[in-house]
């Protein structure tokens, strides 16, 4: 009985210490690692699918709807309107954010996490060589020792400018105030560059409503134009008419309300990684020690996107192996 009660205990035992070494910590970390799928492209799928397929339960006849007369009226109007509303660079900044809005990936806790390491192998390199050691390191990330063992990190063109652009300035003696002054501004100025976009975008998809009356309209123009054709023929029109109706309210609600969502909810995140960023680079311009300083970066990230304690302890400990 003795016997078997401690092999029970030593399995146990076995068992916990497996669990939270940092080979274990960090293998599971990458097995929930998914890659995210193109959810505005599955989202388009949906509506689009409840919207014809209540339609088609409903008994409505899909001919009537292809309407591309109808289309071009507000489709056209809807980009003449864009064009206008964006000069200048403003247009690549709008074309960018739709291509965001499918292809873009934003941070998840893994990415976070490869950051956290590389903020704290920099600020090791900081504590043992000094602030200038990490001149080599600023010139050109994509040749450091440290950016290249985190391609994650360095993947995010603009969050690397941020972080080196920080160092630089630790390495020409920037106080911590003037630090954060710089990081603000940056931080304000990226905030208004990537909502020029969706503002446009949004405020586009508002005016499709009204685009849509004027495509119905044109379709009642058209209707009294065959006034003397009968029932038959002044009913398929007036349906005509209404579809211009029904696509405005549609690709408002259904398309750019939800696509401008999308991007700003990325633009976000992406702010949550500059802002961990920030939060690191001042704590070790305070002399924070790396760890500490980590922790700092480490409060900055969303709870359900942030590496625990216990996780982020096993990676810098794997990493020193």
């Amino acid at each position: 009985m003795a016997t078997a009660l401690s092999r029970a205990v030593k399995m146990l035992q076995s068992r916990e210490s497996t669990a939270f070494s940092p080979a274990y910590l960090l293998k599971a970390q990458q097995a929930s690692a998914v890659v995210l799928p193109v959810t505005t492209i599955i989202g388009l799928v949906v509506v689009f699918a409840a919207v014809l397929g209540g339609y088609a339960m409903g008994g409505g006849p899909f001919a009537v709807l292809l309407q591309p007369n109808e289309l071009v009226v507000i489709g056209g109007a809807a980009v003449g309107s864009l064009v206008i509303s964006a000069p200048g660079k403003v247009g690549k900044r709008l074309l960018a954010s739709f291509k965001k809005a499918f292809t873009g990936k934003p941070p998840g806790k893994n990415d976070f996490l490869d950051l956290l390491k590389c903020l704290f192998q920099i600020f090791q390199a900081m504590r043992r060589e000094g602030v200038v050691a990490l001149e080599a390191h600023v010139q050109e990330p994509s040749k450091s020792t440290i950016f290249k063992q985190f391609p994650t990190v360095l993947a995010r063109h603009h969050a690397v400018d941020f972080l080196v652009g920080g160092l630089r300035q630790l390495v020409d003696g920037c106080t911590p105030t003037e630090l954060a002054q710089l990081f603000d501004t940056e931080l304000e100025t990226h905030h208004d560059e990537e909502h020029q976009p969706i503002n446009l975008i949004r405020s586009t998809g508002d005016a499709l409503p009204g685009l849509g009356i004027v495509a119905a309209v044109l379709g009642i123009i058209i209707t009294m134009a065959h006034i003397d054709g009968g029932p038959e023929v002044i009913g398929h029109h007036v349906a005509a008419a209404l579809v211009g109706t029904f696509l405005g309210i549609l690709m408002c609600y259904g398309m750019l309300s939800p696509i401008a969502t999308g991007i700003e909810m990325q633009a976000v995140s992406e702010a949550r990684y500059l802002l961990c960023i920030k939060e690191a680079l001042l704590a070790a311009a305070r002399g924070t020690n790396p760890k500490l300083a980590i922790e700092f970066a480490r409060s900055a990230i969303f709870s359900d996107e942030r590496p625990t304690s216990i996780e982020l302890e096993a990676a810098l400990k794997a990493m020193k192996k």
